[in-house]
């Protein structure tokens, strides 16, 4: 090993010693470092260089240097300097050498040293591209270990490499790794502009590099501009695209929510690099943003096989067990996954939200509580991550709160969410409007909307939402006008204000408005998700017009697309059930809902209702028992609670819940009540007050 390590040293001296005889003989100077520091003198002023002088003792000090190298003794690191510091008294002058001298401080540690003599051959030499390349590096390297120091240390050591970089790219403008270190270096100086000029030249000066394209292309989507990125990284040709520019091209689609190109993207880049685990990771992610959940969790175990100390690729599995409705594996993955990464806030959280789907909304409360005690700051000032996590946490907060329909402890939490700035505002908002609409507080809910405008005035959803409220309260042209009048033609937005409009519409009972709006929603729709939305809504519309063979045409377009969307399956199950229809259809349908949220109290109404059509009375008192615990103000899940009463012949039970009924629709907007529906519950209570009338007379007897 030894003889090998020293034929290499002896073949680099060569080399260096070939590119010294290269350098032009120097002119004489009247001072430099290495001659201050070494006591010694320079050559009287006219004297020519004594340059066999210099060699010999360069030649020395490159031998103790690369036998620093070859043994790692520290002593022949200092002989060399001393060599160098002769080899520049007998040529002061020259940049090759103090360029050495600089470079051998550099590996030797000394980085006070290295930058002196660096800037001194540039003072002399301003075009000396090996003595900028190193200030460069050691300037970069510096940035890396400051990260403890102060912002003003940090941004200092940017500029200087900065600086650096800007002359380096000016003396070799054809290198492409340093246009794109510029370029990162502009990044991290929030110089959007520059940086994308110098990562467009690395992709002009070599159109298929797998750095240059991918650096330019994550630039863009940072900005948000997902199509330039996708440009960039189309333009390379099929045949030079690397598993990498696949990967890229795969997260760009993604970023614009075109997830089966994403996916077709990323299966490329696993195809040709199976080891890239970030790649089937990429893969694995938006199989699951497409609902592909199947083969998404298939694609998570292969992941965890091959990398079992990966806590998050467990997480993900656990949240599609949680999806699918298997909570006790979702737990079991969850568990494994906390072995791992024991202070895991994510993992609490997701814990938390297994236990609401459970129904242990106490557990489920006091965790996110914990959360958020253990992320409180006295002095109130986060960060914007820590600002977002406390968001979603008081999010799901206030949500198990009115879930338990503890009302005001809901808007008390949501509110603290308006406290935190950004995005959080509107979403706590809104969901304090929920919360009042929930409960039947229509003007707190009106009250809300209008605060919340009042605050962000410039807040589209919020204003549609107000819209809705009054529109509900009495004020329906005036509301839908304004809404009207949010039309710009831009695609994008429209297709929001088309949505609120079939909603105000439908709810109006409006209908060919509301279908009409729908239609301009469905041109203006180009994902998935944004199809299956308005399908669904679409369903809605057709259901409350009793055009059943309508309705239940865009429920199934919406199960076809997304066979697990639990909404639909419900709705299109209970119109069939409520109509007597396919029973065992329904009943498949709303076990399907169920199962993936089985304490949705509209899918156990749903599901006990089927059973009630099927003559399933114990089943059916089952599940509209717990329907009613989850929603009490709800006046179907009460009538249809007494229909079972009814046919169990507890007909005093039954009018208890019927009367029931008829509280809970004089408490409901106009805009929410069906008068026939009405008018029915109130003929059954009648009839039964006339029957226990005439039982307790015959009783009397």
């Amino acid at each position: 090993m030894k003889i090998l390590n020293s034929t290499l040293a002896l073949a680099s001296l060569a080399v260096s010693l070939t590119a010294f005889a290269q350098q032009p003989a120097s002119a004489p100077q009247q001072s430099h470092p290495a001659a201050a520091q070494s006591g010694g003198s320079l050559p009287p002023a006219g004297k020519p260089a004594n340059r066999a002088d210099a060699y010999y003792h360069f030649q020395m000090g490159h031998m103790y240097e690369e036998m620093v190298a070859v043994t790692g003794r520290t002593e022949f690191a200092s002989k060399a300097v001393e060599e160098y510091k002769s080899a520049l008294q007998a040529d002061p002058s020259s940049p090759y050498l103090a360029s050495a001298l600089a470079e051998l401080y550099a590996r030797t540690g000394n980085i006070r040293e290295a930058v002196v003599e660096a800037q001194d051959v540039i003072s002399r030499d301003p075009d000396n591209l090996d003595a900028r390349r190193l200030l460069g590096r050691i300037y970069l390297r510096s940035i890396g270990d400051l990260q403890g120091g102060t912002q003003k240390d940090t941004e200092t050591i940017l500029q200087l490499a900065i600086e650096q970089y800007e002359q380096i790219v000016r003396l070799d403008p054809a290198s492409i790794e340093d246009h794109l270190l510029l370029g990162r270096l502009y990044r991290l100086n929030s110089e959007t502009g520059k940086a994308e000029s110098e990562f467009r030249t690395s992709v002009k000066l070599q159109p298929s590099s797998e750095d240059a394209v991918t650096t330019l292309a994550l630039l863009y989507n940072e900005e948000g501009d997902s199509g330039r990125a996708l440009e960039i990284l189309n333009s390379v040709p099929q045949a030079d695209r690397s598993p990498r520019i696949y990967s890229v091209l795969g997260y760009s689609y993604e970023q614009k929510k075109d997830y089966k190109h994403a996916i077709e993207s990323y299966r490329k880049a696993v195809d040709l690099d199976s080891d890239n685990l970030d790649a089937v990771r990429g893969l694995a992610q938006n199989l699951l943003n497409d609902n592909q959940t199947d083969a998404a969790l298939e694609q998570y175990k292969a992941i965890a096989a091959a990398d079992p100390q990966d806590a998050q690729t467990l997480l993900h599995i656990s949240e599609i067990y949680r999806r699918d409705g298997q909570f006790e594996k979702a737990l079991e993955t969850l568990n494994k996954a906390q072995s791992i990464a024991q202070d895991s806030m994510e993992i609490e959280y997701n814990r938390a939200v297994i236990q609401e789907s459970l129904g242990k909304y106490d557990e489920a409360s006091k965790q996110v509580e914990g959360l958020l005690e253990r992320t409180e700051k006295p002095n109130g000032v986060y960060s914007t991550s820590e600002r977002s996590n406390r968001a979603i946490f008081l999010e799901r907060l206030g949500t198990l709160y009115r879930d338990q329909n503890k009302t005001q402890l809901a808007v008390a939490t949501f509110r603290k969410m308006t406290t935190l700035g950004d995005d959080s505002v509107a979403r706590g908002y809104q969901q304090i409007i929920e919360t009042y609409r929930d409960a039947k507080d229509w003007p707190a809910a009106t009250e809300a909307a209008r605060e919340a405008v009042a605050k962000l005035p410039k807040d589209r959803n919020l204003q549609m939402v107000l819209a809705g409220q009054e529109a509900d309260s009495g004020e329906a042209d005036a509301a839908v006008a304004r809404v009207k009048a949010m039309l710009k033609g831009n695609p994008a937005e429209d297709r929001e204000v088309w949505i609120a409009l079939a909603q105000m519409n439908s709810r109006l009972r409006r209908y060919p408005e509301a279908e009409k709006a729908l239609a301009k929603a469905v041109e203006l729709s180009t994902k998935q998700d944004e199809k299956d939305y308005v399908n669904f809504i679409a369903g809605s519309v057709y259901e409350r017009q009793k055009k059943y063979d309508e309705a239940e045409s865009f429920f199934r377009k919406v199960i076809t697309s997304d066979p697990k969307n639990a909404t639909a399956l419900n709705y299109l199950g209970y119109m069939l059930a409520d109509r007597g229809t396919r029973l065992d259809e329904a009943l498949n349908l709303i076990r399907r809902a169920v199962a993936l949220d089985p304490q949705n109290g509209a899918y156990l109404d749903s599901l006990g209702w089927v059973h009630f059509k099927m003559g399933k009375y114990d089943l059916a008192e089952n599940a509209l028992r717990k329907a009613v615990e989850r929603i009490d103000n709800d006046p179907t899940v009460h009538e249809h609670l007494g229909d079972v009463y009814q046919k169990t012949n507890r007909l005093k039970l039954a009018a208890t819940q019927w009367e029931r009924s008829l509280e809970e629709w004089k408490k409901t907007i106009p805009a929410e009540v069906e008068p026939a529906d009405v008018a029915k519950v109130q003929k059954k209570l009648d009839g039964a007050k006339v029957k226990l009338a005439k039982q307790e007379e015959s009783a009397a007897k």
